[in-house]
C-alpha cells in the first residue's frame, strides 16, 4: 500500500480510537504497563537481546531476573523501561522541542546500568556496522551533525505528517550513529516520544520483522538512489498494529474507521 494511503488509514483508525477518550486512570495505567513490556521486549529482542515477552514482564514487573540468562540483557530491560518511563512524561509537554539533551538523556537512561561511563555521552571512536557498506560518521563531526540534526526536526515537524516525522528522526539518528552502543534503542525511543505527542501510538517493530528493517535503513543510507520509502512503509504498518492492538484492548470496533 502507498505511504499517502496508510496515513490516511492511520488518521482514520485514530479519529476512531480518539472518540473512546478519555480514558479511565485504570485503563490508562494498564495501557502504559503493556506497551511498557512489548516496547521493551521488542527493541531490545532486535538488537538480540535473549529475554522472552513474559521474562521481561516477569523482570519489569516483579522484579526478578531469569537464571541462565545475561546480566546485561536484565540491565537493558530495566534502563529501556527507565527510559520509557521518562519518554511518557516529556511526551506530555504541550510544547516539545526535540534537544541534544532529550536525547542524550534517553540514552543515559537506557545504558546507565550497561556502562555508566558511556551513558549519555557520544562516542569518541570509530564505529563500524557490520552487515553494510555503511560509515558512521568520525567522533569529531558528531556535534555539528546533531545540532543540524535537531535543525532539521524543528523545520521538518511544521510540513510533516507526525508518523512520517519521527520515522525521519529515527532514521537520521541512527545514520548519524552518535554513540558507542544503543542507538536503534534511543532512536526508537525518539520514534516514539514524537508520535505520542502528537497524540498518535507507540510504533513497536516486532523481531519476527528484523530483517525488513535492516533492509528498510540500508536502503535509506545506501550511496545509489537511497531513499526512505521502505522505511517509512514500515513504520506506518507498524503504527496501524498498534491501533489495532489497541482497539483490541479497548473493544473498539474497527469497523468504525
Amino acid at each position: 500500500m502507498e505511504i499517502d494511503n496508510l496515513l490516511v488509514r492511520i488518521d482514520a483508525l485514530k479519529q476512531t480510537i480518539d472518540r473512546r477518550r478519555p480514558l479511565s486512570p485504570m485503563e490508562a495505567r494498564e495501557l502504559r504497563e503493556y506497551f511498557r513490556v512489548d516496547l521493551t521486549y521488542s527493541s531490545n529482542a532486535l538488537e538480540g537481546n535473549s529475554l522472552t515477552l513474559s521474562e521481561t514482564k516477569v523482570l519489569l514487573e516483579d522484579g526478578l531476573t531469569v537464571g541462565g540468562k545475561p546480566i546485561r540483557d536484565s540491565y537493558e530491560a530495566v534502563g529501556h523501561a527507565d527510559a520509557y518511563d521518562f519518554m511518557l512524561t516529556a511526551a506530555q509537554s504541550q510544547n516539545l522541542t526535540v534537544t541534544q539533551t532529550l536525547i542524550l538523556e534517553l540514552h543515559r537512561l537506557f545504558y546507565a546500568r550497561v556502562d555508566g561511563d558511556k551513558a549519555g555521552r557520544y562516542r569518541d571512536h570509530r564505529v563500524f556496522i557490520s552487515g553494510t557498506t555503511y560509515l558512521p560518521p568520525a567522533p569529531r563531526d558528531l556535534p555539528a551533525l546533531m545540532e543540524r540534526f535537531i535543525d532539521e526536526v524543528a523545520i521538518r515537524a511544521e510540513a510533516l505528517h507526525p508518523v512520517l516525522l519521527a520515522a525521519f528522526a529515527h532514521r537520521r539518528l541512527v545514520d548519524i550513529h552518535p554513540f558507542s552502543d544503543g542507538n536503534g534503542r534511543t532512536a526508537r525511543l525518539l520514534m516514539n516520544l514524537i508520535l505520542l505527542n502528537r497524540g498518535y501510538f507507540i510504533v513497536s517493530i516486532p523481531p519476527v520483522l528484523r530483517h525488513d528493517y535492516i533492509e528498510a535503513l540500508r536502503t535509506a543510507q545506501r550511496n545509489t538512489d537511497p531513499t526512505d520509502e521502505p522505511f517509512n512503509r514500515l513504520i506506518a504498518e507498524c503504527e496501524i498494529e498498534t491501533e489495532k492492538d489497541y482497539a483490541r484492548l479497548l473493544q473498539i470496533p474497527l469497523d468504525q474507521a
